[in-house]
């Protein structure tokens, strides 16, 4: 079997989708609006200096963007012969969520409709918060609203240190959060805490129940930690991570992804944080696949330190932190192996609130066998899973269109 790489460039949007503004969102574009505030000058607010990705704008991504949101990335030259295979896809899915993104680019868009705590305050019912803080051991929680995670702990860190009681907290998407101190709530606590709660909220249809853990001692210098966990429902049918497995080949999910999966389809989950660990693992994982496989990558700061945190310059440095990697990436690639880059949503820094933004994604194929073309805007993010079951010759999934 052949060898891929799926790496999805969490929250990078570039464009707001056909159906944004029923999600509120119309206007959103992650990657423009980045690409806006570095080409804008310093006097006007901006950077003064133009987004600088050339290892991305070879495989495509400016004009993927600029196929997206009908114009060119400010600041960034056009290339009109990208070399790989570029274009940019729509999420089908009902929601604008990391769970509904990933599935479907595995070939399981979500028909169906998650459950959502949609009032701001006092957002889970009281019969659940009782639950929690039963499971807990303690009177009550603190919190029960829509938050930032960085904001809520510093707000809410040192109530937390004075009565023991976690931190819930919910958002626009289909999740519940708990915060709590690495040690003096504990860690292993607060992950049996999630547990328990994952089978709480299964009757209110919520995607993911997540672990926040910080540390510090005193209000100001509360951080969360690498040591978040995640427990999503189960995929509804199969993906293409099962169909790889029952064809012969390997699935290795790094960072979230087998959280993201409940590990359904994936033979093995490999822990790693920070871009440079997370790229360290991606590429550790691949050379240890000699009879063939997937490697399933998440890279998850874009969204969750920079796109959550509204923090623009944090975003696009981080964006040309990538860029600098992934050239050497590339270069250690087998002439037979794939690199697949794609987004799950988007993540407007420079959006209102802090939530995910109903965006196209971009779709960059590369692979020294594979020729360079355009694939226009797809219709759906499954088209991405059905090309690697091309790409490693098993039978076709059940949803989406290959362009490779």
């Amino acid at each position: 079997m052949a060898r891929a790489v799926l790496l999805v460039m969490d929250s990078l949007g570039v464009g707001a989708a056909p159906d944004a503004a029923g999600f509120g969102d119309a206007g959103a574009d992650t990657l423009g609006h980045i690409a806006d505030y570095c080409a804008r000058p310093l006097e006007q607010g901006g950077r003064g200096r133009a987004l600088e990705v050339p290892v991305l704008r070879d495989l495509g991504l400016a004009e993927a963007a600029a196929l997206a949101r009908g114009g060119a990335l400010a600041g960034i030259a056009s290339n009109p012969a990208p070399n790989a295979v570029w274009g940019c896809a729509r999420e089908q899915s009902t929601g604008k969520d990391t769970v509904s993104g990933h599935w479907e680019l595995c070939g399981l868009p979500v028909d169906f409709d998650w459950g959502y705590f949609s009032e701001p305050c006092d957002s889970l019912p009281a019969s659940l918060v009782r639950d929690i803080a039963a499971a807990a051991g303690c009177e009550d929680v603190l919190g029960n609203c829509h938050a930032s995670g960085t904001e809520i702990i510093r707000r809410l860190g040192a109530a937390h240190f004075a009565s023991g009681w976690p931190i819930v907290y919910t958002s626009a998407d289909s999740v519940v959060q708990i915060a709590a101190h690495e040690k003096c709530f504990g860690l292993e606590r607060l992950y049996a805490l999630c547990e328990a709660t994952r089978g709480l909220v299964d009757e209110y249809r919520i995607g993911r129940v997540i672990a926040r853990p910080f540390v510090g001692c005193h209000a100001g210098e509360f951080q969360r930690t690498a040591n978040r966990r995640d427990w999503a429902t189960p995929p509804t049918g199969p993906t293409l991570l099962d169909a790889i497995r029952e064809h012969g080949g390997s699935v290795v999910g790094v960072g979230k992804i087998g959280d993201i999966f409940a590990m359904q389809g994936i033979d093995r989950r490999v822990k790693a944080s920070g871009l440079q660990g997370l790229m360290d693992a991606t590429r550790d994982e691949l050379a240890s696949l000699p009879d063939g496989g997937l490697v399933f990558t998440n890279l998850v700061d874009f969204d969750q330190e920079y796109g959550h945190r509204r923090d623009v310059a944090g975003y696009a440095a981080e964006l040309e932190g990538f860029d600098a990697i992934l050239g050497g990436f590339i270069e250690s690639l087998a002439d037979d192996d794939l690199l697949l880059l794609t987004a799950d949503h988007g993540n407007d820094p420079t959006f209102r609130g802090s939530d995910h933004t109903r965006e196209y994604v971009p779709v960059l194929a590369w692979s020294r066998s594979l020729p360079a073309r355009a694939i226009g805007i797809r219709d759906g993010m499954a088209d991405v899973g059905q090309s690697i079951a091309r790409w490693f010759g098993i039978p076709p999934l059940q949803k989406g269109e290959a362009f490779i």
